[in-house]
């Protein structure tokens, strides 16, 4: 009597002919319950979903819980942990270098706000072609839970210690400094974070996205403002997002009168659907405005604040080559002896 061996299941394969498990990293070593590695999964969700190629993908990060994230996800990508504070230098010189990399940055609230601050403003002015990811739980997690720049005004840490320093709003500073995608999202927003995820991946520009992740060690009690309870109870949902990739067909009905469709740059489409805020996330300076109320009024808000598809990346307000500078020809980046005797002459 023959037997048949049971079929095994089918593999879903993406666009790239890829499965899903090409995307994920190595096994987390973050505290159980960790809002960061929420968002790990969502970055791979994103990433198998959009068709992302990973040999041609790099992610960074600077020091702390969320320098650690990059291993989770992409395992077959190119990764950097630089020094506290310094991952837009790397980030920028890397994207130089090789423009046809797609960039990835993960930070956290310690790593962006407090020592790395300079660095972040500088970068959002450029814009930079990066997707820039705040991984924001208002302390610093691998130095027993101290607040952080991000943390609100009143809130307690898990030693009744309470917060005496106004908070700052990466949100607002990114839009002021020059961003062209910025966005706030929940850990525990599946839905929301990936959409916005999937909008970053086909912007060409600087995309810094402030996602609020509970540290559930240090920062997950009664009187935290970064808490799973507090962010729950305390969202206030700007837009409900959807994001169409060019891959598929994008002729969705819906009502204009409600819903903004904001076309990206690879042919994609971001769409945001008002929920009871006549908000335009193309006005730089209603985005401030929302921004300074929603402080004001002690509001977690959250959706996409501004979008600029528009304003040139760095990469073309430098006029460079789309060649990888390691594979331009020597007598294309050395200059010949004629050349420098005049530039030298002309310094004279």
């Amino acid at each position: 009597m023959s037997t048949t061996a049971p079929t095994p299941p089918l593999v879903k394969l993406n666009r790239l002919g890829l499965p899903q498990s090409d995307y994920r990293g190595s096994k987390t070593t973050l505290c159980a319950g960790c809002g960061h590695n929420a968002i790990s999964e969502r970055i791979i969700d994103a990433c198998y979903e959009m068709g992302v190629d990973p040999h041609r993908f790099v992610k960074l990060s600077g020091i702390g819980c969320s320098s650690k994230a990059p291993a989770y996800f992409l395992g077959r990508s190119f990764g950097f942990n630089s020094v506290h504070g310094r991952m837009p230098s790397v980030a920028t010189g890397a994207v130089l270098a090789n423009a046809s990399l797609q960039a990835l940055g993960i930070s956290g609230d310690g790593d962006t706000a407090s020592i790395g601050l300079g660095q972040f403003l500088h970068l959002m002015r450029r814009n930079l072609p990066l997707i820039y990811i705040i991984e924001d739980n208002g302390v610093y997690g691998l130095t027993k839970g101290q607040f952080s720049a991000t943390a609100d005004l009143g809130a307690k840490q898990k030693s009744g210690v309470i917060n005496e320093m106004p908070a700052l709003d990466t949100c607002a500073l990114a839009v002021l400094s020059g961003a062209t995608l910025v966005a706030r999202s929940f850990s525990g927003d599946k839905k929301q974070l990936t959409a916005i995820l999937k909008a970053a991946l086909a912007h060409r520009g600087t995309v810094m996205i402030d996602v609020i992740s509970p540290c559930v060690t240090f920062n997950d009690h009664e009187g935290s403002t970064k808490s799973y309870k507090f962010v729950l109870e305390h969202e206030e949902a700007m837009q409900e997002l959807s994001f169409v990739p060019s891959f598929e067909d994008i002729a969705v009905d819906y009502d204009p009168g409600t819903t903004l469709d904001v076309p990206m740059h690879d042919g994609s489409h971001l769409r945001l659907r008002k929920l009871g805020v006549d908000f335009n996330p193309t006005d730089r300076q209603q985005a401030l405005r929302v921004l300074t109320d929603a402080n004001a009024n002690e509001e977690v808000l959250t959706g996409i604040f501004y979008v600029d598809t528009k304003k040139p990346d760095f990469i073309a307000q430098l006029g460079m080559v789309d060649t990888p500078l390691a594979q331009l020809p020597e007598n294309v980046v050395r200059p010949a002896p004629a050349v420098l005797e005049e530039v030298m002459a002309s310094l004279q």
